[in-house]
């Protein structure tokens, strides 16, 4: 039996926001698999034990480029550590060179996108400077390169904290701004129900059938009843099954949006900056509560 410990049980916490006695029997139950427990917690508390993906724990930018055809564009997430320094001068003009680079260069990798030239340098040894002159770390973490079947609308909100490429073939410019906006609302996971990792799907599956059984259904329905949660989630997660944001009849999809306007959607790119990333908190109490011992042992 693993050894649950305190920080692990105020990490489950953090990613659930489930009561902390319920986080320590989820773990002791799932003997220390973090994943594990999640899924457990979200068997006995539901959907609201499943927050994480919507956190946004880190600092920084989306930054977009989009060529004057709309045939060729990029888009790219650069972090640093404040809020403050995401809204530097420098900081935007360096995360927009970037993205004009990814768009133009069509570097490989991250690696690959450090090496480029850049100011009479690289955007290595720019990014590096610009943390001298800052005074914070800055990083470039991860990009998307689109070469469009039809042409690419983009759409940042909230600050730059978020951003979207919509390739869009056919309709208007407006249509792609809606679709666009409707994503940066709704974060669908794809285009539609083949792009969704069969891991999620499989953990819908295993949770639902869970809550089945504790809800003292039949054996023989188990099967049934995961294959409409499955079906139910893959509706809300998929964008051309989401109902627009934007219909005044509240049934619109997209996917009938879309065809009303004779258009299509080739592929979207959305980006939420800090989505994924644990954000260290400092407890300030903690803090001096530790200096204070420190202090104390050292006379």
């Amino acid at each position: 039996m693993a050894a649950i410990t305190a920080s692990m049980v105020a990490e489950l916490r953090a990613k659930t926001d489930a009561p902390m006695m319920e986080c320590k029997k989820a773990l002791t139950e799932a003997d220390g698999d973090l994943g594990k427990a999640e899924e457990i917690l979200r068997v006995k508390l539901g959907n609201k034990a499943s927050k994480a993906a919507a956190r946004v724990t880190a600092e920084g930018i989306v930054g977009t480029y989009i060529s004057a055809d709309g045939k060729l564009a990029a888009i790219v997430e650069v972090n640093c550590e404040t809020d403050f320094v995401a809204k530097n001068d420098d900081f935007l003009a360096f995360t927009k060179s970037v993205a004009e680079l990814i768009a133009t260069k069509n570097p490989a990798d991250v690696a690959a996108l450090s090496a480029l030239p850049l100011e009479g340098s690289t955007v290595d040894a720019v990014r590096t400077a610009l943390v001298g002159k800052i005074g914070e770390n800055i990083s470039v973490r991860r990009f998307q390169r689109v070469e469009a079947q039809g042409k690419v609308v983009s759409y940042i909100h909230g600050g730059s904290k978020v951003g979207v490429l919509v390739d869009l073939v056919g309709g208007e410019e407006a249509l792609g701004k809606d679709v666009a906006m409707h994503i940066a609302a709704s974060k669908p996971k794809s285009l539609d129900a083949s792009g969704v990792p069969a891991d999620l799907i499989e953990t819908e599956r295993r949770v639902a059938i869970e809550k089945a059984k504790e809800s003292g259904k039949p054996e023989a329905m188990l099967e049934k009843i995961a294959e409409g949660t499955v079906q139910k989630f893959l509706k809300e997660v998929t964008l051309l099954s989401q109902v627009f944001v934007k219909a005044e009849d509240g049934k619109q999809t997209i996917e009938q949006l879309l065809k009303s306007k004779s258009a299509s959607v080739a592929s979207f790119t959305l980006y939420v900056v800090g989505e994924g990333i644990e954000k260290k908190v400092n407890d300030f109490a903690a803090e001096v509560a530790a200096q204070a011992a420190a202090a104390a042992a050292a006379r």
